[in-house]
């Protein structure tokens, strides 16, 4: 793979040939440009999942940080299907569990588990969790996940476990400060007989991980069922995390989707 650091992507606004770079804390933000970006971000990782067929029914949602109240955050209305969301259907949601913006109700799950890791973990833009098969299946198990393939590395030491409120609905949300407080400074969180949720500095990273994660659990589950896989050392796998775990690793993996659905379905950005 070559070494994430030494790439060069295209900014939203910006020509082929710039460099990415992130913003100076110290500029002044246009907060409605800035808001209009995360959601529109929001829009594309939730028609993504959808498009992988990893959201089923009403479960999952996928959250941002709204730049200027940093007490709220957008994410998807209850019950809307995610191949069809748009900007315009997205809600903002206060850390009591009010819709401030939008119409439609907030799934309360969503509510529990994502006010705290938000109130937790202030470097968090986004946190993304669905209902897909191979987390929710891996997550009985109760067992770390392994480094048995390359593409597992991304996430070494980087992944916790929490037990915690295991098998119920969350709508308590003293279960999602024991899952913020159980996801420390990591980017993954299982959550035994539940599923796993995933969090970035992006909307991107965070649902770049969780479709990663996903594939992860799938692919252990696999593998310990036709035997006993062998494991990375610790120095490689930790090489391959320098390579590819980092949050810009993240946001980069993520551009193939946006651009495809760009081209498919522009449509989500209204």
């Amino acid at each position: 793979m070559t070494n994430i650091k030494s790439i060069k992507a295209t900014k939203d606004e910006g020509s082929a040939d710039e460099e990415l770079s992130w913003p100076d804390p110290e500029d002044a933000i246009d907060y409605e440009k800035e808001r209009l970006h995360r959601k529109q971000r929001l829009a594309a990782g939730l028609r993504v999942l959808g498009r992988l067929r990893l959201a089923e029914g009403v479960a999952g949602h996928v959250t941002v940080r709204d730049p200027e109240h940093t007490d709220r955050f957008w994410v998807n209305p209850f019950g809307k299907n995610f191949k069809l969301m748009k900007v315009s259907d997205l809600i903002c949601v206060d850390h009591m569990g009010e819709v401030v913006e939008g119409d439609q109700p907030v799934n309360d799950a969503a509510f529990a588990i994502h006010s705290q890791l938000h109130l937790a973990r202030p470097d968090i833009m986004a946190a993304a969790h669905c209902h897909a098969m191979y987390g929710r299946t891996f997550s009985s198990l109760g067992k770390p996940l392994k480094m048995i393939t390359q593409d597992d590395t991304m996430f070494f030491n980087d992944v916790a476990l929490c037990s915690v409120g295991s098998g119920a609905v969350v709508l308590d949300a003293n279960v999602g400060k024991a899952m913020a407080t159980a996801l420390g400074d990591k980017k993954a969180l299982i959550h035994q007989n539940h599923g796993v949720i995933t969090a970035g500095g992006s909307v991107d990273a965070a649902v770049w991980w969780f479709v990663a994660l996903e594939r992860s659990c799938q692919s252990q589950i696999l593998a310990e069922s036709a035997g006993t896989p062998i494991e990375i050392p610790d120095d490689l796998a930790q090489s391959g995390y320098d390579q590819q775990g980092s949050d810009l690793a993240g946001w980069f993996q993520f551009q193939p989707w946006w651009e495809e659905l760009l081209r498919d379905e522009p449509d989500f950005l209204d």
